[in-house]
């Protein structure tokens, strides 16, 4: 299992559009509006702060709020709600706030600009939250956006509107939260204070520095509470906020959070806030936000979760929430957090570990089919698979080569110095550009350029070599790189195997075919291609197993459904459906298959017959006889992937409708219900040429 962790905490492409949309209505309903800066450095200059107090009563599923907010700019502004919220009163500067345009689930007001600052907006509103549904899986929570509340739990996501924000701006804020006794509520920042009476629960938060939005949860929560000091000896305050049955963990959390702040501060610099805390939520949810992470119980519970995302999450408080990406000219932050976290853990486990995640991010973007991949500059956040192929593990894999090409100490420095330059500002992929040159001496603009700007990634071959003797009685070894269009100009591990042992290589590509001759001691036996797997590159057909993600982010993949009726065929549906994260294109199980990647699901019989039929080779030996259900995939021989979904009956398929799709880097797994008992993926060929 696969948790799917950080939605964007702070949205600027959102905001951007409700403002310019919205202020167009106002314009076509018959105001002249005049231009309104969306600009990061026009937000990033003006001073807002938000004073909320909110009161949540999860029985009756109600929010009342007051809100002052403080704008010191005399520029145009524009308001923004939910359109699910009824305004009882909101005056700005004294006067009566003005009529509403609406669009989708919001409503937005313009504030014409004003020369006398500071600006005074005062707002009265109430209305109703959905109600909590602790059925949904990852996909439907990380894509809700609706407030919603229960006796299990609220989550308000800024997304949402539940509070009234002005769009495109930067704002510190105060909130206070008003609760029924036995439960309790936070937002990110800093816990100033705190009471409980029969009457119910009362916190207030303070957030100084300027930040995007302001997501709130609440729950019937047990809290634990610890200080550490920081760099300094500055005072943290960790806490826990979990549910009382899974109370028990809140120490080793605690403990975990720790570690991971004394890491990052040794490698980054100190760190930005004054707390930080674990909130645990009904729902199957990961997400990040300042001073905290808010995980489902069950999440919560799983063993590798405190080794793995956890710390991913502690990070985003430096990459992501202390400096914020320039969402325009791409989300830098997923990358390199992901290097700094989920690399990094890999590479403390040792050598072997850290391949194995590169082979994963390689095998990945090779089971993306062509125009499925876009520039780094335009990813924004992760909506499906391939854009997380993309945005996490090609920007993490580009920081690796950047690593590479600097060397761990300048690497580190230069990471250093644009976290004091870019602390609490928003940032971009030029910044970091300029902190790498500034800090190494060296012209990045190639290197920065070709990763970053194209989509796609260099396709590499070896296409001759051979061997002589030298003058001086070594062995001269001569070996041909072939690369396509567009020309990427790249640094290209080889390893020379030889009768005496291996020798490592680096060669320097700037041509679409390029010859390279060296010297080896011994005699050469072999010479392999990028051996290591630290070059980003599309993997050729024979060095890229198939696996499962091959057929689930493959927008041309067909879907082949055997059972025809009953409890069988509704399952098979629902299956096809969450792992392509679409409607499936159906073909017919008794036409001849076409020439795209395939998916077929069935019962065991059904499958067993299907591939004899179609000439397809059978199921795999290692599988066998196991489980309820067995999964795996196949090269077809034109090339393109097969992955058959086979069950015992129609309960063992229903049974991987929710733990199948997070399989999708093996080539085969095998089930007993909903539990998988063996997984693997078939065995990657290096690119390998004799010398003769």
């Amino acid at each position: 299992m696969k948790l799917l962790t950080k939605l964007a905490a702070f949205h600027w492409n959102a905001w951007k559009g409700i403002a310019i949309i919205l202020l167009a209505m106002i314009a076509a309903a018959g105001t002249a509006a005049t231009p309104v800066s969306t600009s990061a450095e026009a937000s990033d200059a003006a001073g807002v702060e938000y004073d909320i107090s909110v009161r949540i009563d999860p029985a009756t599923r109600r929010l009342e709020g007051r809100s002052v907010i403080t704008a010191n700019t005399s520029e145009e502004l524009t308001l923004v709600l939910g359109r699910r919220f009824e305004v009882m009163q909101a005056r700005v500067d004294g006067a009566p706030l003005g009529s509403s345009a609406s669009m989708g689930q919001m409503r937005a007001w313009r504030i014409l600009g004003e020369e006398k600052v500071p600006r005074r907006i005062e707002i009265h509103w109430r209305g109703g939250l959905s109600a909590l549904d602790t059925l949904l899986d990852h996909q439907q929570t990380l894509g809700r956006n609706e407030p919603t509340t229960g006796d299990e739990g609220t989550f308000l996501p800024d997304s949402s509107g539940w509070y009234p924000y002005l769009a495109g701006k930067l704002a510190s804020y105060r909130v206070t939260i008003e609760l029924p006794a036995g439960q309790r509520g936070i937002v990110a920042g800093r816990l100033t204070e705190e009471s409980e009476s029969d009457a119910g629960y009362r916190a207030r938060f303070d957030f100084p520095s300027p930040t995007g939005g302001i997501d709130l949860m609440a729950g019937p929560y047990t809290v634990e509470t610890r200080t550490m000091r920081g760099a300094g000896d500055k005072p943290i305050q960790l806490r826990a906020y979990f549910h009382p049955r899974i109370a028990d963990l809140a120490p080793v959390y605690l403990d975990s959070v720790k570690d991971y702040i004394e890491l990052y501060e040794s490698w980054i610099g100190e760190y930005p806030f004054t707390e930080f805390s674990v909130v645990s939520s009904p729902t199957p949810t990961g997400f990040g936000m300042p001073t905290l992470t808010y995980l489902g119980v069950e999440v919560l519970r799983l063993p590798f979760i405190r080794s793995t995302s956890l710390g991913h999450e502690v990070l985003h408080n430096w990459w992501g929430n202390g400096v914020y990406p320039d969402y325009k000219q791409g989300n830098w932050s997923e990358g390199l957090t992901t290097f700094m976290a989920d690399y990094a853990y890999k590479e403390r486990e040792g050598p072997d570990a850290a391949r194995d995640m590169r082979r994963g991010w390689l095998r990945d973007f090779a089971a993306l089919a062509p125009g499925q991949d876009a520039p780094l500059t335009t990813f924004t956040s992760r909506t499906h698979g391939a854009t997380q192929i993309v945005g996490y593990n090609k920007a993490a894999m580009v920081f690796l080569m950047l690593r590479d090409l600097l060397g761990r100490e300048t690497f580190d420095r230069a990471l250093q110095n644009f976290w004091r330059e870019q602390r609490f500002r928003i940032a971009s992929w030029m910044d970091l550009r300029r902190a790498f040159r500034t800090t190494s001496g060296q012209d990045l603009d190639v290197f920065f350029d070709q990763w970053l700007t194209r989509a796609g990634a260099p396709m590499l071959r070896i296409s001759e070599s051979g061997v002589e003797k030298s003058n001086s009685g070594q062995h001269r070894v001569r070996v041909t790189l072939e690369q396509g269009a567009p020309v990427y100009r790249l640094r290209v591990p080889i390893a020379i195997r030889t009768a005496e042992g291996e020798e490592f290589h680096a060669l320097d590509l700037e041509a679409m075919q390029q010859v390279f001759t060296f010297d080896v001691r011994a005699r050469p036996l072999q010479v392999m291609l990028d051996p290591d797997l630290r070059l980003f590159r599309r993997l050729l057909p024979d060095e890229a197993p198939p696996i499962l993600r091959q057929v689930m982010v493959d927008q041309t993949t067909a879907t082949v459904l055997l059972p025809e009726s009953g409890e069988a065929r509704g399952a098979a549906e629902m299956l096809a459906s969450k792992l392509q994260n679409r409607t499936p294109e159906l073909v017919s199980g008794s036409d001849k298959p076409p020439a795209v990647p395939l998916l077929v699901i069935g019962l065991e019989d059904q499958v067993d017959a299907w591939l004899r039929k179609h000439q397809l080779p059978g199921r795999p030996d290692i599988m066998k006889g196991k489980g309820t259900a067995q999964v795996w995939t196949v090269s077809r021989p034109n090339g393109v992937t097969l992955a058959a979904v086979s069950a015992k009956d129609a309960v063992s398929l229903a049974a991987l409708i929710r733990p199948l799709p997070h399989y999708g880097r093996q080539s085969y797994i095998v089930f007993d219900g909903a539990k998988m008992i063996g997984r693997g993926a078939w065995p990657t060929r290096p690119q390998v040429v004799k010398l003769d």
